[in-house]
């Protein structure tokens, strides 16, 4: 890597010869091959400390030009010793992906063609792809036809416009006057629900206070009861009621929320329902699994992400609703320069969420879609289920293991309690056994905390993993705990 003052003279003007990118884009191509062949290589956790990776960087940026062989070569010295790979079969922690083959080859396609599809116009292909292949999904999912697709880039922003639309619903007249001296309003969701519901009530002006989280039952699901008795009491104290959100696949533990009965409550009391699966909404696919979202299609909106489960390069979120003239409504607006003929007879995506630039996200899942097909996405993800459920029988076999909930998809909460030991010191035991794994780069596990204890979480979505794999991981688990256990012995 050139320091600043490197004396080359410039090059001439223009962008790299093709010659020069056929040839370094071969490099690439055999690189991403040959790193998706052999990813078991690397540790799975990145074994550097924080900031590593800018000392090791010139402190300014080149002054002329570098051979672009100098900076391949400096992203396999510098950056890939600072990869956590989610790309690696034991990358079990959070929720486990796939930047799968056909899904990386989409991705090329799309930075090559580099489209922005705000208005038909902009981008026909990336307008219309984006519609058709959201229905084959939609119909992939057994979502009824009434629902109109758009992706986004994580599921964040999907609820965050999901939210948006059902504020438009609550207060229509909000778009004009916003929420200053109007009544105050209410999201609706379980204590398990994701984070990004309570960025999105600070983000609409609810505030924190703005989200009111529902109690769990022992399964981690939402109560109905606590749920009615919560509205019923707003409503009395003046609250508006804004929105229910529903998870199918909880973080924590992938718990599925009752949708059905939420539905009933929604429709009593006139409010949005929205679904948050964005981690378990692709096992909808497999027919076994569909019992498990039973009432989703009933709500106003559904995320789901494929860059989760659906081995689609991350940035890929699909949010489904079934009354897109709400959401349009919510974000509609067109500068002059943005006012062209089809106006009112093509779709232009800007109008269905805060961004105005959008890449062209359907064209990786269109490859993915279509490269498996339905019965090969199902097929992978009822194995990714079998797996889990191997871990978890593994779990409740074993002395001193237990389960912290049921495992419907393909994620296993888990911890180690020690037979005599106390709940604090198994949290101790169990955070100190989870970096013992990490540090081991054989596999990568996270934590949560339920109820104020804390468990460990393997999730598997990825391609490549097998059973093998897990008995790798379980091998680590288990020498940990047996340190852990003979250093507590003295």
């Amino acid at each position: 890597m050139t320091e600043p003052s490197s004396g080359r003279p410039p090059r001439a003007l223009g962008d790299m010869p093709p010659e020069d990118f056929r040839r370094e884009a071969r490099r690439v191509v055999d690189w991403i091959a040959d790193y998706l062949a052999e990813v078991e290589r690397y540790p799975v956790l990145a074994r550097v400390r924080p900031g590593e990776l800018r000392e090791a960087l010139p402190e300014r940026p080149p002054e002329t030009g570098e051979p672009m062989g100098e900076v391949l070569d400096d992203f396999e010295r510098f950056v890939l010793p600072a990869v956590t790979h989610w790309n690696h079969p034991s990358f079990h922690g959070y929720f486990a992906v796939t930047g799968s083959g056909p899904g990386i080859l989409g991705e090329m396609l799309s930075a090559a063609l580099n489209i922005n599809a705000m208005v038909w116009r902009s981008s026909p292909a990336g307008t219309e792809l984006e519609e058709h292949t959201l229905d084959w999904l939609r119909d992939m999912l057994g979502l009824p036809d009434g629902f109109q697709g758009v992706l986004n880039d994580t599921a964040s922003v999907s609820s965050l416009s999901a939210l948006a639309a059902a504020r438009e619903a609550a207060y229509p007249e909000s778009r004009e006057r916003g929420l200053f001296g109007l009544p105050p309003g209410r999201i609706y969701c379980s204590a398990e629900a994701h984070s990004s519901i309570d960025k999105a009530g600070i983000a609409l002006g609810f505030g924190l206070d703005g989200v009111r989280r529902i109690e769990t039952d022992a399964h981690f699901r939402l109560r109905p009861d606590a749920l009615r008795a919560a509205i019923e009491e707003d409503i009395a104290g003046g609250v508006r009621p804004v929105a229910l959100v529903a998870t199918v696949g909880t973080t924590s533990t992938t718990s599925v929320d009752p949708v059905s009965e939420m539905a009933d409550i929604a429709e009593a009391h006139g409010v949005w329902l929205h679904v948050d699966a964005a981690y378990a909404g692709a096992a909808a696919i497999a027919p076994e699994l569909r019992p498990l979202f039973s009432g989703w299609e009933r709500a106003d909106s559904v995320v789901m992400n494929p860059h989760k489960w659906l081995f689609t390069p991350v940035d890929c979120s699909a949010l489904f609703c079934r009354r897109p003239d709400v959401l349009r409504r919510a974000f509609s607006l067109t500068p002059e320069y943005l006012r062209t003929a089809e106006h009112g007879v093509a779709t232009n995506l800007m109008d269905y969420g805060i961004a105005l630039g959008r890449r062209f996200r359907a064209l990786k899942l269109w490859f993915v879609m279509r490269y498996f097909g339905r019965e090969g996405i199902a097929a992978r993800i009822l194995e990714h289920c079998r797996l889990a459920r191997v871990f978890a029988d593994r779990i409740e076999e074993s002395d001193g293991w237990e389960l912290a909930a049921p495992v419907p998809f393909s994620t296993v909460v888990f911890r180690w309690a020690p037979v005599g030991s106390d709940g604090p010191t198994q949290d101790r035991l169990n955070l100190e056994l989870l970096e013992q794994v990490n540090a081991s780069g054989e596999a990568f596990l996270s934590h949560t905390a339920l109820r104020g204890r804390t468990w460990l979480r393997l999730s598997i979505g990825n391609l490549r993993t097998t059973e093998a794999h897990l008995e790798r991981t379980w091998t680590r688990v288990s020498e940990a705990a047996g340190s852990l256990a003979a250093a507590a012995a003295g």
